[in-house]
């Protein structure tokens, strides 16, 4: 990508102080966001220091509820968090756009231009500028360079994805259920590629949102008999990163619910109407989910420097700060980070971001001091797997393992903390009260 014309650019101005302290957030995601919110209430509001998000998305929802979004079961429309109107109440300044490149020499990024959906131009290139960088743009899903991937498959990377995934669901139940002529081979089926967590909750999330579909008069299909989920993963069995035991449960519910779990079966290609497998065998399928491993966006590839690894993550000290350049730090899934005394990096989960961001605030107060910064520690909390509403499984504070109705409330607590950093504890408790009076009125699938 030719960068040029950037250097001809005038860098747009984040404070009218040139005496404050500029920290530029790349990447409105749970690491982030979770930062330019504390930050911004912490110093913004005493004009301590500039804080700026940049993110290429104007709204945000909490990635591990993307597979409630693509099944129908959340909605996103109500329940996202508009950044635009969060920077104003938290007293940061949000920038919309996506960092294509960095000039570290001069303590710049490069935006990339925004057009809206008819290709008209609504904000130019720019060019930022940062005393601090902390780049915390997520993951996305990798391919392994499998044919017919990007074609044919949805991931769920995004929230617009997700919302993709979900009208092409609702618009394959109302074709088939309006057509005169049989369900051909692959109509209403659905491969999901990968177990992970993910992969398990979206198979669980679909079995119950199809069928809910099916009461709102979608009356000409038998979906206990039409509807089929594949979930195919390539390792020895789902779930690899939790307890093998907790695993083995969830087998057997989610094959308790007639969806069929396939392991250690790597696909070999992706095709508009189904996938091949290594064996040979061609599974059909009118939806195709890839939740099969993930990789840093490929901007962080070479990014001027900065070392990197062979998925694209920025490899960072103890302290967070890039190997190569101590203005810049890598949070979240783009992050590889080896904490002190552990063999491997930190795993892609959002209690990682959560807690990294909240290690930052006091990173920038030491920084801003002239103090030694310290070095992050990571605390596992344990992982939970919620499969619709099914059952959710879980494993916290050192292997106790937590099933059923208490395993839930603890799930869903994670989203509730995630927004009580962003807006305080009295906004998310009358958003919670708005959303048990609502329920009772809303579907139980979205319709639209």
């Amino acid at each position: 990508m030719d960068l040029s014309l950037y250097e001809s650019i005038a860098e747009t101005p984040s404070t009218n102080d040139p005496t404050q302290h500029r920290v530029l957030i790349v990447g409105g995601g749970a690491a982030g966001l979770h930062l330019a919110s504390k930050l911004g209430a912490h110093y913004g509001r005493k004009g301590k220091i500039s804080v700026t998000l940049l993110d290429k998305s104007r709204v945000h929802v909490w990635k591990p509820l993307l597979h409630e979004v693509a099944a129908g079961s959340f909605d996103a429309e109500t329940d996202a968090v508009e950044l635009i109107a969060h920077a104003k109440l938290r007293h940061y300044r949000y920038r919309i756009g996506e960092m294509i490149g960095i000039n570290r020499a001069r303590q710049q990024i490069y935006v990339a231009p925004t057009d809206d959906d008819a290709g008209t131009r609504v904000i130019p290139p720019r060019v930022l500028g940062y005393d601090t960088l902390v780049i915390a743009i997520g993951s996305l899903s990798n391919d392994f360079g499998t044919p017919g991937v990007m074609q044919h498959a949805i991931t769920l990377d995004t929230l617009d994805q997700a919302v993709r995934f979900n009208r092409r669901m609702m618009d394959a139940c109302l074709r088939a259920n309006a057509q005169y002529e049989p369900l051909r081979p692959g109509q209403l089926h659905c491969a999901i590629v990968g177990a992970g967590a993910t992969g398990v909750e979206l198979a669980a999330e679909l079995h119950k949102s199809m069928r809910d579909l099916a009461s709102y008069n979608l009356d000409n299909i038998d979906f206990d008999k039409t509807i089929k989920i594949e979930l195919i993963e390539a390792g020895p069995r789902i779930l690899l990163a939790l307890p093998e035991g907790l695993a083995a449960d969830t087998t057997k519910l989610l094959e308790s619910l007639g969806i069929n779990v396939r392991t250690g079966t790597p696909v070999m290609s992706v095709e508009a109407d189904g996938v091949t497998l290594n064996s040979g065998e061609f599974i059909p399928a009118e939806l195709i989910v890839w939740a099969a491993g993930i990789k840093a966006p490929d901007v962080l590839r070479d990014f001027d420097g900065l070392e990197s690894d062979r998925i694209n993550r920025l490899i960072v000290k103890p302290t967070l700060q890039t190997t190569r350049d101590d203005n810049i730090f890598a949070l979240g899934d783009c992050a590889y980070c080896v904490p002190e005394g552990a063999n491997a990096p930190l795993p892609p989960r959002a209690q990682t971001a959560q807690q990294q961001a909240n290690f930052m605030v006091g990173v920038i107060a030491q920084r801003l001091d002239g103090q030694p910064l310290s070095h992050f520690k990571y605390h596992d909390r344990g992982s939970l797997v919620a499969l619709s509403d099914y059952k959710t499984f879980g494993v916290i504070f050192r292997g106790f393992r937590l099933e059923g109705f208490f395993a839930m409330l603890a799930y869903r607590a994670l989203h509730k903390l995630h927004l009580l950093a962003l807006f305080g504890p009295w906004r998310v408790a009358l958003n919670f009260l708005a959303g048990l009076l609502t329920k009772r009125t809303e579907p139980r699938v979205k319709l639209h």
